[in-house]
């Protein structure tokens, strides 16, 4: 039973009983002061006429005694109290849910993605299905909540996912893939009933706890997810690109072509520049396919945009290339550091960084409020004298992996006071939380939502994704509608937003693409770009 509908029947309950209450005692007040027999159902009669406000009839010239009148004016103020509550908490909601329209209970659809039960990281998978124009279906077994996001725009089926009936009215016999993403019991079984539905139907299942994986796969879930154990890879591949002149984390286009992000740190040589005043492609030959300021990305990024230690770039290059432009990036002063990777937090994403920074020899300490195997350090990270038992001074980077972003926050803020130059790399749960935490002066922030999506997008439409915590895609395609044209002549990123970051041609990788570059017949271009913007060049160019 909605809530709106138990309070209104507690209110029911509660009202009625005042008035049989009052019945009972204005039968005795009458007898007593005014020696007049009433029956209990002629004094109800009474009460209800004042709670209703509809009159007394010949019963208000019988009263005359003190007692009797005080109490019939406690039963007026009574009725009034009861009526303007009623009105506002409980019978306009009942009419605005009446009026309301209900969620859908199913759809008429096929080639379609089912979502079971809606979470942040569905939202991102939501806006990566909408760019690619594939349709989705979100099965949510609240009421109140599928309203909420049928009005809001979503398609939705409302309905209990663990269902055979309600996984049939979101037509999963006609899906192209379904996604379990509720908690990790309840994903198992989604998983057993959309197999048993439709045996051949793809199924990707969402897991919080990587112990519990192989029950899913033994569900039968075509693929299994962990997100925290992404981030968490995530989070230690920029540290180790922090350290180091290393490229550990780039992605691999071709043998010798890589796409990287690039994490501009405080006192490094580019800070306050713009981007055209760096003359980063003319310096190191790599190709700026976009950047992040604050948290904002932006491709291409404007000649004119500034870059200061939040900056992060995304280029793409050969080897040499990119390690020329790592060491324009790093800070002289923290070249130098010799302390230890703080990493803040021995949860999934936690236990996932320290490992990863184990196998590429970083050294780190962990922080965590509780004592447990594998934390160095015991204390709340707010706090100066854990950060001074930690050593923070000479720490070469801070690892945020909380559970909590409120948490995060404060802790970036209570580290950049104490060790104003160390560098922070901060998780994050929300993708609201990520701009709040650039300005308390994290250098790098992940969003585990986004992490999530696009994790997901990728694995169900199997496409090349150069990194999950990007809206970045890198695609290879044919553009016939470019043959013949010099990329000036074609104008790709002033019509497209995209970037042309390299050319196979015979077999051969052509990454020396000036703006003079001929595209010939039979060219096969690496592009990058932003979901909606790849669309927009398949739709023009394609």
């Amino acid at each position: 039973m909605p809530d709106s509908r138990r309070r209104a029947v507690i209110f029911t309950a509660a009202a009625l009983a005042v008035m049989f209450t009052y019945a009972f005692i204005y039968q005795y007040a009458m007898a007593t002061y005014e020696g007049v027999q009433v029956g209990y159902v002629q004094s109800l009669a009474i009460v209800v006429e004042t709670f209703t406000t509809t009159g007394y009839g010949e019963h208000a010239t019988l009263w005359s005694s003190p007692p009797v009148l005080l109490l019939v004016m406690a039963m007026q103020a009574t009725g009034v109290g009861l009526l303007f509550t009623t009105l506002p908490l409980f019978v306009v909601p009942l009419v605005e849910e009446a009026l309301a329209t209900a969620p859908p209970t199913n759809v008429d659809l096929s080639g379609h993605v089912v979502i079971c039960e809606f979470t942040p990281r569905g939202e991102t998978l939501v806006d990566e299905l909408r760019s690619r124009g594939v349709p989705y279906v979100v099965v949510v077994r609240d009421r109140e909540t599928s309203q909420q996001l049928y009005e809001d725009g979503y398609t939705v089926v409302h309905g209990d996912p663990e269902e055979l009936d309600t996984l049939e009215a979101a037509s999963v016999g006609d899906a192209l893939a379904l996604v379990a993403d509720a908690d990790d019991e309840m994903n198992a079984s989604i998983v057993l009933s959309a197999k048993e539905l439709r045996d051949d139907v793809r199924v990707v299942s969402v897991v919080e706890n990587d112990e519990v994986a192989d029950y899913h796969r033994y569900a039968g879930a075509d693929a299994v997810l962990s997100p925290r154990h992404v981030l968490g890879e995530s989070l230690a591949g920029k540290v180790t690109t922090a350290v180091t002149t290393e490229m550990a984390d780039a992605i691999v286009v071709d043998e010798d072509f890589e796409v990287a992000e690039l994490i501009v740190q405080r006192d490094s040589e580019l800070v306050g520049q713009t981007v055209a005043e760096s003359e980063i492609g003319v310096r190191t030959g790599v190709n700026v396919i976009g950047a992040w300021f604050r948290g904002e990305f932006v491709s291409p990024p404007s000649p004119n945009a500034v870059i200061d230690e939040h900056t992060v770039l995304l280029v793409a290059g050969v080897e040499h290339q990119l390690s020329a432009l790592k060491e324009l990036t790093l800070s002289e002063s923290r070249r130098h550091r010799r302390g230890s990777v703080l990493v803040v937090g021995r949860g999934a994403v936690g236990a996932t960084v320290s490992s990863a920074l184990a196998k590429a020899d970083v050294p780190y300490l962990v922080v965590d409020k509780e004592e447990k195997p594998g934390v160095d350090v015991v204390g709340d990270v707010t706090d100066r004298e854990t950060l001074e038992a930690a050593n923070i001074e000479e720490a070469r980077s801070v690892v945020l992996a909380l559970n909590s972003d409120t948490t995060t926050i404060f802790a970036t803020l209570a580290v950049k006071q104490v060790a104003p130059d160390v560098e922070i790399i901060a998780r994050a749960n929300e993708t609201g939380s990520v701009s709040k935490l650039y300005r308390a002066g994290a250098e790098y922030v992940l969003s585990l939502s986004t992490v999530s999506g696009r994790m997901l997008a990728s694995n169900l439409l199997d496409e090349e994704v150069i990194a999950p915590d990007t809206q970045i895609d890198v695609i290879r395609t044919r553009a016939p509608q470019l043959a013949g044209q010099t990329l000036a002549e074609a104008d790709v990123r002033a019509r497209t937003n995209c970037t042309v970051v390299a050319v196979e041609r015979n077999g051969e990788l052509l990454t020396d693409l000036g703006a003079k570059f001929r595209v010939r017949d039979g060219d096969e271009l690496v592009v990058a770009g932003l979901d909606e913007d790849i669309n927009r060049f398949n739709e023009l160019l394609g």
